[in-house]
């Protein structure tokens, strides 16, 4: 399925990924990520204020298929959870950016985002 892509998306090795919406950051796992877990039937979110070092987990997910950890692609403090994916999450196999995002942050130290990923340069690796 194809998903119309935030811009300036960038993505972790770890399926991850972050963009700028306005003036926060939205935090979110990736449309390879959703194919991968298949139907997503479960999802966990930190408090918001909850603050997190890059590479810490900081919520899960799960499929019919698997269970997952989801991992800070960069260190940042929780603004905003997506409630609305927490209670129907197959929002996230519907479009994991638009209405799947699953937080929106603040940036600790926002010179991380050099080590992400361009959403081009991620696919090719993932596959």
């Amino acid at each position: 399925m194809e998903f119309e892509l935030p811009e300036n998306m960038l993505c972790s090795k770890t399926h991850e990924c972050v963009y700028k919406e306005n003036d926060e950051y939205v935090i979110g796992i990736t449309d390879f990520a959703v194919e991968q877990l298949g139907d997503i039937v479960f999802v966990e979110l930190p408090e918001v204020g909850t603050e997190f070092s890059q590479g810490d987990i900081f919520g899960a997910i799960e499929s019919v298929k698997a269970a997952s950890e989801i991992y800070a692609p960069v260190s940042f403090k929780v603004k905003t959870i997506n409630e609305e994916a927490i209670e129907k999450p197959e929002l996230l196999n519907q479009n994991p950016y638009r209405d799947g995002w699953l937080i929106k942050a603040e940036l600790t130290d926002p010179s991380e985002l050099d080590t992400l990923m361009e959403y081009e340069d991620y696919k090719s690796e993932a596959n």
